[in-house]
């Protein structure tokens, strides 16, 4: 018989992440010169368009797309994306602290030192692309799938992450530190590479193929020393 979890599930299952369902409606086109500081925006389209450096601080974008967007240095602290679909964006930079994003696909990202540490995730996909040093410490990520991307030397310190998948995804130099994993799936994650936080993985599930690969961080972790024979 399987052994039972405090919450009465079996120990051998873990919950899935539910995904985004998006439906956008109409929408119209972006026609303004840029963004606006708790600026309001519903159902606008955003067609290659350059926002970068853009001040949206504590804005709202509801059911938009932006598609091929630059988003370099572009401010948007404490800013809510909500079903909204954001493909093909570019940039460096990118200043997301405390935003919130819900029902929402980010698809195809190129994206370098993205901030959005504080930030609260729900029900998002990331799916494709690439994203180096993306920081993610002490927010809120619940129903995150990350899909067929690459991620470099991400910080999920002191974050909470509750049924968070990674499918078909590169997961190089991870930081952990501090971290709560509630139901996290990281048997899709080719390589799975952990800077630190190994001792956080409680709450994880992995492959006998990832434990593996892990076991030299496990072994230091635990201070065990490993030699031959000899």
């Amino acid at each position: 018989m399987a052994r039972r979890a405090a919450d009465g599930r079996s120990a051998t299952t873990v919950r899935a992440a539910r995904r985004p369902e998006l439906r956008l409606p109409p929408l119209t086109p972006f026609g303004q010169a840029g963004l606006e500081p708790d600026g309001d925006y519903d159902a606008l389209e955003f067609a290659e368009t350059d926002l970068s450096g853009g001040d949206g601080a504590g804005a709202r974008f509801m059911d938009c797309a932006l598609t091929g967007c630059a988003l370099d240095e572009a401010s948007l602290p404490r800013a809510r994306l909500l079903d909204t679909v954001l493909t093909g964006v570019r940039g460096v930079g990118t200043d997301l602290a405390e935003a919130t994003l819900r029902d929402v696909e980010l698809r195809d990202a190129r994206l370098g030192g993205t901030q959005l540490h504080g930030a609260v995730l729900e029900r998002v996909l990331i799916r494709g692309g690439k994203i180096d040093y993306l920081n993610l410490r002490r927010s809120r990520l619940k129903d995150v799938v990350f899909e067929g991307c690459v991620l470099v030397e991400p910080d999920f310190g002191g974050a909470r992450l509750e049924r968070v998948a990674f499918v078909d995804c590169a997961l190089k130099e991870a930081d952990l530190s501090a971290a709560t994993l509630v139901d996290v799936d990281l048997r899709g994650a080719a390589p799975l590479e952990l800077a630190r936080g190994v001792d956080r993985l409680s709450g994880a599930v992995i492959s006998p193929a990832q434990l593996l690969d892990l076991a030299p961080v496990l072994a230091a972790e635990l201070g065990v020393r490993v030699l031959a024979d000899g």
